[in-house]
């Protein structure tokens, strides 16, 4: 069946276009986030991956991107989560169990070792300490010379979600 690469009004009867369904690529966003969908561009392909030590989940985000994928979903452990170091006490008995444990730039530079950071996008699920991840990230891809505007990917902060349901905040709301 042809198919056109984007429809419009003409091909709608008794719809308001712009205010029921409008254009893709545009607000409100009810026909997808690409204007031609995903016809222009391929959906980013991650699995949530993250364990143990960064040198561990290096090798597995370097296998997985060798099998096919086109960008990585950072799991981090629930130390991380909620902002303490490894060896704090509160972090005893959890660390790198559910993620990856992130300590420090080191850590995040361990973490991305060999994956260009200009060719992969990156999501990070984390929320109380996402800012400070994401300056983390901003800074390996510094020191690997790919520039903010070079690097793509989405950080979850989504602070109400851990207040509400989960308990994994650092600051009161």
């Amino acid at each position: 069946i042809p198919l056109n690469r984007v429809y419009d009004p003409t091909d709608l009867e008794g719809l308001n276009y712009a205010r029921d369904l409008g254009y893709p690529g545009r607000y409100p966003y009810t026909r997808g986030v690409q204007p031609t969908m995903y016809r222009g561009r391929l959906w980013t392909m991650r699995q949530y991956a993250g364990f143990g030590t960064a040198e561990e989940s290096n090798e597995r985000y370097r296998y997985l991107l060798s099998q096919g994928q086109t960008g990585l979903s950072v799991a981090f452990d629930l130390p991380t989560q909620i902002g303490y170091d490894s060896d704090h006490p509160m972090a005893q008995g959890e660390c790198g169990k559910v993620g990856v444990a992130i300590d420090s730039l080191a850590d995040m530079e361990i973490l991305f070792d060999k994956i260009p950071l200009d060719k992969v996008s990156t999501s990070m699920t984390i929320n109380a300490p996402a800012s400070v991840l994401l300056a983390m990230y901003i800074c390996v891809g510094e020191k690997q010379g790919v520039s903010m505007d070079k690097l793509s990917g989405t950080i979850q902060n989504d602070i109400l979600k851990e207040y509400i349901a989960r308990g994994t905040y650092i600051f009161p709301p």
